[in-house]
């Protein structure tokens, strides 16, 4: 009773935000489920095409649009959606937590990270979309097309990471911020995978929505943990401000 009680008082104390996630991971479902019924049935092939072209040279598909370097940090900024560099983040932010004595939340980071790869792996076998065919592929692939396994994991990565950080942060500029870059970095991915030809167009929209689907239902599965103490409560600024005064006054 008395943890039923937490929750309610969570609940109603929050009542406009959790409703507003809870609103926003069905709707995320919902596109990425009316998203994966269209490319089912190829009724977004025209648009696929013509967005992809779009990143190519009038006279030659095979070349992006844009100079070399161009062409290059396409593929450093893909790199920041591969295992590889996930991985590397996720345990340093996971060291991060420890160090501030917030071991259970860096499990949670292990958890949401290993689980959005493992759901991007279930989708991919379920659809078995073909890679697109119109250019040549600017970087090395795998694996089925949809959804784009960097664009969904990133998304849940970086955004999940991004939400967790902010909690532990006091100072509202820097919760905004640890937001910001999250999302900024997680559209950068999924761009580059459309120009390097390597991801139709909807892969990367059905990505990003079931990746920003994940990472609301970790952020809510995170507050209902720390209303059972499972998990380190958020930080507030005790002031209400984005600073603490410089002379130390409360």
């Amino acid at each position: 009773m008395m943890r039923l009680n937490r929750v309610l008082t969570w609940l109603g104390s929050r009542e406009r935000v959790v409703l507003c996630a809870v609103f926003a991971l069905l709707g995320s479902i919902w596109i990425f489920a009316e998203l994966a019924d269209e490319v089912t049935d190829g009724e977004t092939h025209e648009l696929d095409r013509s967005v992809l072209l779009l990143m190519r040279a009038p006279n030659d598909v095979s070349d992006p649009i844009g100079p070399g370097w161009v062409e290059e940090m396409g593929r450093d900024i893909t790199a920041l959606g591969g295992n590889v560099v996930l991985t590397l983040l996720t345990v340093m932010v996971m060291g991060y937590l420890a160090l501030c004595q917030r071991q259970r939340l860096a499990l949670v980071v292990l958890v949401a990270s290993l689980g959005s790869l493992g759901a991007n792996t279930l989708l991919k076998q379920s659809f078995e979309r073909d890679r697109p065919d119109l250019v040549p592929h600017g970087s090395q692939v795998y694996t089925a097309s949809f959804p784009s396994g960097h664009s969904m994991v990133s998304a849940a990565t970086y955004l999940t990471l991004g939400a967790l950080l902010a909690r532990a942060e006091k100072r509202r500029r820097l919760k905004a911020y640890y937001l910001l870059v999250a999302i900024i970095i997680t559209l950068l991915v999924g761009i580059s995978r459309v120009y390097l030809g390597v991801h139709w167009p909807t892969d990367v929209l059905a990505g990003w929505t079931a990746g920003a689907g994940w990472a609301l239902g970790c952020w809510l599965l995170t507050g209902w943990l720390q209303r059972r103490g499972q998990v380190e409560p958020e930080v507030s600024n005790p002031v209400g401000l984005d600073e603490i005064p410089s002379d130390g006054r409360k």
